[in-house]
This record gives C-alpha cells, sequence and structure tokens, in this order.
C-alpha cells in the first residue's frame, strides 16, 4: 500500500451516471429529428473543450451546436436536454464517501460546465457534502486530461501528487494523472473504487 494523505474523485460515471445520450434523445425530440441522426454529428469538439474551461457560456456553445447538429432549438431546449444526462448515484461509491471523508480529506476534480453544474449540484447536494472541496473545469481555466490542472489541485490542497488517490472513469486521464505522479485508479466498474479504498479503510 503507498502513502495516501487525500482522495480524488471524477464525479461523472463514478460518483452519479451520466448517459449523453439522454441529451441528444431529448434534442432530437424537441428537434422531430432522428436521435441516431444526431448522436452521429456531435462530437466533443474544441467548443465543448472550451465550455468546459469557462472560455465561452453556455449560450455560445449552444450557438456552436446549432449548425453541427442541424437543428433550431432554443437556448433553453439545448438546457433543458443538456441537463437530462443525469441518471443517479451510483449507490456503492456514494455509500463509501461518508468513510472516506473522515479517513482522509475528500476532493473532487470534474470537468464541466456552469449549466451542468448547477444541475448536478442541486440533485445531489446531500451526497456532495462529503467533498472538502469540488474542484471545477470551468472556474479553473483548466480540465483534465491536462497536467497542469492536476499540478494546480496538489497546490490548492497542499498534497503532494504521489500522495493523492486519483479515480476516473477515462481512460486518457487516467494516463495522465499518472505520468504528473498522481497514483490514478481507472473506474471500469464501482468494484474497481471499493477494491481500492478497502485496504485503507481497513488499515485505519
Amino acid at each position: 500500500m503507498r502513502v495516501v494523505e487525500a482522495w480524488l474523485f471524477d464525479l461523472g460515471n463514478v460518483v452519479m451516471g451520466i448517459d449523453f445520450g439522454r441529451a441528444l434523445a431529448y434534442w432530437a425530440k424537441a428537434a422531430e429529428r432522428d436521435a441516431r441522426e444526431l448522436q452521429q454529428r456531435f462530437v466533443f469538439d474544441e467548443a465543448y473543450e472550451r465550455h468546459e474551461r469557462g472560455e465561452i457560456d453556455a449560450q455560445q456553445y449552444f450557438a456552436s451546436l446549432r449548425p453541427r447538429l442541424d437543428v433550431d432549438l432554443t437556448d433553453e431546449q439545448f438546457a433543458t436536454g443538456w441537463n437530462a444526462i443525469y441518471t443517479g448515484l451510483i449507490a456503492e461509491v456514494a455509500s463509501l464517501l461518508p468513510a472516506l471523508a473522515k479517513s482522509r480529506p475528500l476532493y473532487a476534480f470534474t470537468n464541466t460546465n456552469v449549466t451542468h453544474h448547477k444541475a448536478w449540484a442541486k440533485l445531489y447536494a446531500s451526497t456532495l457534502e462529503h467533498f472538502e472541496h469540488i474542484f471545477l473545469s470551468c472556474a479553473m481555466g483548466l480540465r483534465k486530461p491536462e497536467a497542469a490542472a492536476f499540478a494546480a489541485i496538489a497546490k490548492e490542497t497542499g498534497v503532494p501528487l504521489e500522495r493523492i488517490l486519483f479515480f476516473d472513469d477515462t481512460q486518457e486521464n487516467v494516463v495522465a494523472a499518472r505520468a504528473t505522479g498522481l497514483p490514478a485508479v481507472w473506474v471500469q466498474s464501482p468494484q474497481d473504487v471499493v477494491d481500492a479504498v478497502t485496504p485503507y479503510l481497513e488499515a485505519d
């Protein structure tokens, strides 16, 4: 067991489920289009990443989606679909958070935007209270997998990168984190989190 002084969790598909297909389904219905066509057109492009860094706002991001998806939806319709992606808490992980928070400082780091943040912060408020701080890409101006993002979190928390255990469902983020010296667990199922933290909780 390596020395771990803090936990750092991704949120989407680690603590709470997300499904972008739900947004596309809503937009397709609102635009009277085939959802499969919108799925083929939608990509996580430069505008998406800029939105997550807070470089452009929701209105600007939705404006970029209109020609890409070839739909004429209002900002309100886009926002409603955008916030339909949440599928609920991942119970096995959410149930561990109280014990993890008692064991060591518990942080989260999520690539997100202002519109999504407002939605999930309200939906899961009681569960998210266990986190000492949630680092938001749209507030930091940095997003995973950028090395500068991980360095900024280590500086802010005062915990060396090599003593923070990071959990993320995206392999690219895990590889990038490890390259900075941050030990990371690639979360492909809730059991990956359970297996990683149980030895530490039992040793406390």
